[in-house]
């Protein structure tokens, strides 16, 4: 048993030596500030869950009326019989939330946008590709036959100098982050729009990370510069800042019925569950009703980032909560990781190749609406004794 397999244990030393092995950590209870591990409580600084609302009593209700009407399942794809009323109420409250015609719920965002790339993008056209998108925009990239070229990240002439390259194709497609999830920060939308519209192409923006963090009310990227008549296609997620699960995308009518049609896990895959629609309604309104959590979020990030430039941390070009404290060497990140995990009781995950390219190690702190002043202050201190401790902070 395995012996075909037996070569994967050097594999996996190989990865330990070079701290490039994750460990899991496996924590009881949901993601709030605290977490329990093993029976130890830790603060929690590597979620998602921006707004708090993964544990809202709300959000809660409405998942477990959803069981109590629905039962637990889809039971099927979307086209066959997957589909309850609670689906069409999640896509036009997603499509209201985010000013767009339409919009249609995938099982997560990776799968949004998977999906939705390899349907939408042809052979004969041509897609640019930002360096630094997310895994999932390479793999829908990487299931088209379409041509690709890569531009330089936030770097607009280098985007020019793609498109007039081409200039022959039959489509061109933008695709790119809307904040980039490692660096905290965000995409020139204003100036993607423009050449957008200078060489006729088609913005697809995934906006993941924007969600419930940026414009009115957390609408995100699009809202934030105001190019909703300007980008053509949202991709979306519902399982950060929304605190449940699945993806979506927001765009025209033809968009949304056109990915209906030929989306593979739309037809492929089981519709999202009914508990997990009836939380993502309630997670929209309450964020559509609110933005107290927002506000709560941002006056934490901007207090955590502070603090931390002021003690000397480098926290890179971030816009967004999203606190990268860049190490660069990836086994001193892992130790530094290991150190505030047994020693301070402060659960973070360092943040290494694949994740960024090598050498650019970082710990990606994730301050949220549910942390405390108290809560971040202690961070702070623990982070800036360890990280001397062991030289990576004089």
């Amino acid at each position: 048993m395995g012996r075909r397999t037996e070569y994967l244990k050097a594999e996996l030393e190989n990865l330990r030596a070079q701290g490039l092995y994750f460990v899991e950590r496996v924590r009881v209870g949901p993601p709030d500030n605290r977490v329990v591990i093993k029976g130890v409580e830790y603060i929690l600084m590597c979620s998602n869950n921006y707004l708090g609302l993964a544990n809202h009593p709300k959000i809660r209700e409405a998942a477990i009326r959803a069981i109590e009407e629905y039962g637990v399942g889809a039971g099927a794809v979307r086209p066959i019989s997957g589909t309850t009323d609670l689906h069409i109420e999640a896509e036009e409250k997603i499509a209201k939330f985010k000013r767009r015609e339409a919009a249609i719920l995938f099982q997560s965002g990776y799968v949004a946008n998977v999906g939705a790339i390899s349907a939408l993008v042809g052979d004969e056209d041509a897609v640019l590709s930002e360096e630094l998108n997310h895994g999932s925009i390479i793999d829908g990239i990487r299931l088209t036959k379409a041509k690709r070229l890569i531009y330089k990240h936030l770097n607009m002439e280098d985007l020019e100098a793609k498109l007039k390259e081409a200039k022959d194709s039959r489509r061109r497609f933008i695709i790119t982050d809307g904040v980039f999830s490692m660096d905290g920060d965000i995409a020139p939308l204003d100036k993607i729009a423009d050449l957008a519209d200078k060489y006729d192409a088609i913005v697809y923006v995934d906006d993941a990370h924007g969600e419930g963090v940026l414009g009115d009310h957390g609408r995100g990227i699009v809202d934030h510069f105001k190019l909703h008549d300007r980008i053509d296609i949202e991709m979306g997620t519902l399982s950060k800042a929304f605190g449940v699960i699945g993806g979506y995308i927001a765009s025209s009518k033809e968009v949304v019925e056109y990915l209906k049609q030929r989306a593979r896990p739309h037809l492929l895959s089981s519709a999202l569950n009914p508990p997990d629609v009836a939380a993502i309604i309630a997670a929209i309104d309450l964020l559509s009703s609110s933005d107290e959590p927002l506000k709560k979020l941002w006056s934490n990030a901007r207090y955590f980032q502070k603090s931390l430039v002021d003690r000397g941390f480098n926290i890179g070009n971030t816009k967004t909560p999203i606190t990268p404290v860049m190490i660069g060497d990836e086994k001193k990140t892992q130790q530094l990781v290991e150190m505030l995990f047994n020693d301070y009781h402060i659960f973070v995950q360092a943040v290494v190749y694949p994740w960024v390219p090598r050498g650019t190690a970082r710990i990606r702190f994730q301050p949220n609406a549910t942390h405390s002043i108290e809560d971040l202050n202690y961070v702070i201190d623990s982070l800036t004794e360890a990280a001397k401790k062991i030289g990576v902070l004089t």
